[in-house]
């Protein structure tokens, strides 16, 4: 008997020398050991692990700053998206792609035009030149913890805003700001703040059953 494995498609831009970096996931490779997708290059790799409760954890080198990411995602959501975007927490560009393999080799392309238009605006001549001075940049440990917290809150439904709990299109953004990361709703327009001043109150936050905006 054939088992049709649960199976995605990954891939993210290499932040040094440029080029898309893809490659085929599937659940019981995911399940068995840490996947690594490594740049050709051989400055930057992405890493992906399926933890005990079902939940996949990626690290994903970043386009603007210094260090990489951490994502934590259902394993549902990580196999179950025809498209699924990881963005940079400080900006709206996008790292990571996940899902249907033309669907993903679609949006690297689309996102190479934008970072080749971003690189042009700004007078700069390559990639490296996006990073971002570690010094104008929150605590990366506490605003990890907290980016982390709202991921797993969004994924498991339990944001909860003014819009009517059986619409399916709410939508969230999270906005890294001086005072912490706001979260808000695109539609009800209702917002909170999570203050990422220090690793007390992001450590606070970890035990968040829920985030309600207002």
């Amino acid at each position: 008997m054939v088992l049709d494995a649960k199976q995605t498609t990954v891939a993210y831009r290499c932040p040094h020398c440029g080029a898309g970096v893809m490659s085929a996931v599937n659940m019981f490779a995911l399940s068995a050991d840490l996947l690594k997708l490594k740049c050709t290059c051989g400055k930057s790799e992405m890493t992906a692990a399926c933890s005990k409760d079902g939940k996949v954890r990626l690290t994903v080198p970043c386009l603007v700053c210094a260090n990489p990411h951490h994502f934590t995602l259902n394993e549902s959501l990580f196999f179950g998206k025809e498209l699924f975007t990881l963005q940079c927490p400080y900006s709206d560009i996008g790292l990571a792609f996940l899902g249907e393999i033309n669907l993903v080799k679609a949006e690297l392309a689309r996102s190479e035009l934008e970072l080749l238009d971003l690189l042009e605006k700004s007078g700069l001549q390559n990639l490296e030149d996006l990073q971002r001075d570690e010094e104008t940049l929150p605590d990366p440990q506490v605003l990890d913890i907290v980016m982390f917290v709202i991921n797993d809150l969004d994924a498991e439904g339990k944001i909860f805003c003014k819009c009517d709990p059986a619409d399916n299109g709410r939508q969230y953004d999270a906005e890294i700001t001086d005072q912490g990361v706001c979260v808000s709703c695109r539609k009800c327009l209702t917002s909170r703040l999570i203050p990422t001043d220090s690793s007390l109150s992001a450590h606070a936050f970890l035990n968040a059953d829920a985030l309600h905006l207002e």
